[in-house]
Parts: C-alpha cells; structure tokens; sequence
C-alpha cells in the first residue's frame, strides 16, 4: 500500500519522520520501559516537540493542521516499534482530546486543545466502570447539580493516563430516573499530575495554571500483561466538584458521544493492532533469514515461507480494512460498521500473528531478548479494549441486520 490512493506524498513524510523516529529512539529503550512498567516521560517529551499529540487539529486551536490518515500513520508506524508509546498517542488524542473538538463550546476548545495538541498535558477518557464494560450504558458514577458546579461520586477504571494525565472526558448519570442509555452526561475533569518531579523533569505534563477539579485523584497503577509503559489506573470521584463550565454537550446526551468517540477509538486501535503484527513480521523476516539450523537459515524451509506468507496476506488485508476506516471517517461518511471490522480484524489478526512470531523465533522467541515476546504480550489487549471482539460482532451483525429483526 506504500502508493495506494490513500496516501499523498505529505502522508509519506509523515511516515517516514515517524518511521525513523520509531527506530532510532523508541526501539533501543522499549525493552526497559517495559520491563521497569515505567511510563516513558523522555520519549514523550520528544514526541510531544514532534508534534504527534495534535496531528489532526486545526492550527489554530494549536494543532499540526494535517488530516485523519496523518493521525492513522503516526499510532501504525510508532506500534510497529512499541505499542505502549502508539496508545500513549492514541488514547490521548482520539479519546480524551477529540470529545473536546468534536462537541466543545468555543470557550472549552480555546481553553484546552491547545495544551493537549501542544502535548504540555495528557488526556484521558472516563466510561469503563466495575459494572460497566461492554455494557457502557451501566453507568454508575453519579453526578448531581449543586448550584454553579455538579458534584461528582463513583470512579472509573482501566483508564489510560488516569495518573499521569491533567484532562479527562468522562461520563456520569445526570438523571437517575432515565432509562439506561439516556440521562448520562459528558463532562471535563482536571486533576494534578501523578508524576509532578518527572513532569519539571522533562518540562511538560503539568500545567499549574489549569484550575483543578478537587476530589478527583488516581489510584495505584495497575500492573498488567502487556503495554507495561502505559499509565492505567483508577481514576475516582470523591465529592469531586467540577463547574458547569465543564460539561461537555447537551445535559444528558453523553451517551452518544461516547459512541461516537469510541468508533473513531476503534480505527486508531486497528491501526495499532495492524502496526504490531507488522513489527512482528519485520521481526521475524530478520530472525528466520539469520537463524540457522540444519545448515541453512530457516527461512529457506517451507513450513516457515507459509507462515510469513500467511502473516504478510493478512497484514496486507488489515491495512485495506484499516484505512477505508479512516478514509471514510475523515470524508465525512458513514463508517460506524467498517471502523468495527477493521479493529475486529486487525486485533485479532495481531494475536494470530504475534503468536506465530514467537513461534517461529523458537525458545529465543520466550525471552525478553527479542521484542517478539512484548508483542504477543501487547496484543491480547487489542482484542479487548475499545470493545472487545463480541461486542464488535454484535456492532457488524446489527449493521448487516438493519430494519430485519427488533
């Protein structure tokens, strides 16, 4: 696809700067922010004076000014090396900053996009609760009216940036009484940083002159399989007071928000996934080309050109389904059906072939000595978040179905 119609020669520069961005500072430091689950604040700092946190934004809401595909590329190219540092991006922008863009006031973008797109602070996206997650319409957390401001109590987990981030788009039910889908409200919170000595440190991350809202806090940081440097957290609710300034879109429609939201989330996962399994591939075309058994390198056996042959047929279907997705998104047509294949195909495609790279790289390829091991570990996730594949299967088949069943 290096020339298909979707790319101009601007998309490949941005690939290409990406591309070797990638490699000469992600690739030799993934291994240690992986295995020490530290969130890689330096590399951040770099992507941030790259420009990568406000790719799709207008310029003069502080953006880079360029398109949807751009932003596809970046979260490809970066998860080809680390998947960690490709959510890093990808949370920030489609989940916690475009709710803002998309359904901000005038005075809500002016006062925070340009942070975010600027990547002086990190974003956040609130709706995965204890007792709703594929079931998002479960809602808990509630918020209630209080003169000036709402009070908000409940919390939300497996929140990417919930300790490092300062901006977040969450929701809360506003109307009890409501039926399950209705009654939720949008809002933006703000808190501190968890990570204030690290933020002075490289220079961004806080921002001490954004009003904060008291009451909201992270919890300890999880400990997890895979995209060990990413920051994810519980992020609670205590009494949190946060103005009526700060709710995002029509009292009691943030539901659909959300949905809205998620299915652009969904094409920037199965870009992620697509970058994975092709960093996979890269690997193991390097390693059965240099590995030697039996007196000849592996690749020259046929049992693995079937294997490379399967994951590069795949891969190569992954990133047809996955810029359609953006293609349409970023034309401004209906794409609510294709974003789901795409991270459905792509998250699973990702498994399949991260496995495989393990596999074919023998026992080297169950050490940390090799990155293939990181991947397989940072793909499972790719079927789970942003909904998980049972949930996409049920978004396609009601597509598919329509009008013909209730």
């Amino acid at each position: 696809m290096e020339d298909s119609l979707y790319f101009s020669d601007h998309h490949l520069q941005v690939r290409d700067m990406v591309r070797d961005f990638a490699r000469q500072v992600v690739k030799p430091s993934a291994r240690h922010y992986d295995l020490e689950s530290r969130f890689p604040w330096d590399n951040v700092k770099q992507m941030a004076d790259l420009g990568l946190f406000g790719i799709p934004w207008p310029e003069e809401l502080g953006g880079s000014g360029m398109d949807y595909l751009s932003y596809i590329i970046v979260i490809h190219e970066l998860a080809k090396v680390d998947a960690s540092h490709a959510i890093t991006v990808s949370a920030h922008t489609t989940l916690g900053t475009s709710p803002i863009v998309d359904f901000g006031t005038a005075e809500q973008k002016r006062r925070y996009v340009p942070l975010l797109a600027a990547g002086k602070v990190l974003a956040g996206f609130g709706l995965t609760e204890p007792a709703a997650g594929s079931d998002a319409g479960g809602t808990k957390t509630g918020a209630v009216e209080r003169g000036d401001h709402y009070v908000l109590n409940g919390s939300k987990i497996f929140i990417t940036h919930a300790g490092v981030g300062e901006i977040f788009v969450v929701t809360a039910r506003t109307d009890p009484a409501a039926r399950k889908t209705e009654g939720i409200t949008a809002f933006i919170v703000t808190k501190d940083t968890s990570d204030l000595a690290e933020a002075a440190r490289v220079g961004i991350g806080h921002d001490p002159a954004l009003p904060k809202c008291a009451g909201v806090n992270a919890a300890r940081k999880e400990d997890k399989l895979g995209w060990r440097a990413s920051d994810t957290r519980e992020l609670v609710f205590q009494d949190a007071i946060v103005p009526k300034e700060n709710v995002l879109g029509p009292v009691n429609k943030g539901f659909r928000q959300f949905l809205h939201t998620l299915d652009g989330g969904r094409i920037g996962l199965g870009a992620l996934a697509l970058g994975l399994a092709e960093g996979a591939l890269d690997e193991c075309l390097q390693y059965t080309a240099t590995r030697k058994q039996f007196g000849k390198a592996i690749a020259s056996f046929q049992g693995v050109h079937f294997a490379l042959a399967d994951m590069a047929t795949e891969i190569e279907a992954a990133k047809h389904l996955v810029y359609h997705a953006a293609w349409l998104k970023q034309t401004g047509r209906p794409f609510k059906r294709e974003a789901a294949m795409a991270k459905l195909y792509a998250s699973e495609l990702c498994m399949r072939a991260t496995t495989k790279a393990v596999q074919l790289h023998g026992g080297y390829g169950y050490t940390t000595e090799y990155p293939v091991e990181r991947m397989m570990r940072d793909a499972k996730i790719c079927e789970i978040g942003e909904g998980t594949s049972e949930i996409q299967r049920i978004v396609i088949a009601r597509s598919l179905l329509g009008d013909l069943i209730d």
